[in-house]
């Protein structure tokens, strides 16, 4: 792998020269693709700046919730049978606040100017 640019660096440099330089150029229809093709460069950026330590909250959340071990998703999938089979409702301690922090977490990725998540961020502050 190389050193420098870093993959946020590179997702970024190519999302700011499309926003700065492409965007202005640009109207109509093809205006809005240009708009959706950042955006999606604007997520990936947050995925690879956020994704590592927010995996390894929810890991360690699941891993006390469920007492076992495992991936983000071979955890997300023990969650689910045991939802699916009843045994886990969110009656169950530390259910409920895990979702919500992984909501929180994902929203943060993928919807981070989202009014009703920045309330919520504001109501934590």
């Amino acid at each position: 792998m190389q050193d420098e640019p870093t993959p946020v660096e590179l997702t970024k440099s190519v999302a700011d020269f499309l926003r700065n330089d492409i965007t202005p150029l640009i109207s109509g229809h093809q205006a809005f693709k240009l708009r959706v093709a950042i955006n999606i460069l604007d997520l990936v950026t947050r995925q690879l700046t956020g994704e590592e330590g927010s995996d390894a909250k929810e890991v360690e959340r699941l891993r006390a919730l469920l007492g076992i071990d495992g991936s983000v998703s071979e955890l997300n999938r023990a969650l689910a049978e045991r939802i699916a089979k009843g045994e886990v409702d969110l009656a169950t301690p530390g259910l409920a606040e895990h979702l919500w922090a992984t909501t929180m977490d994902k929203l943060a990725v993928d919807q981070p100017n989202y009014a009703s998540y920045k309330r919520e961020l504001s109501r934590d502050a």
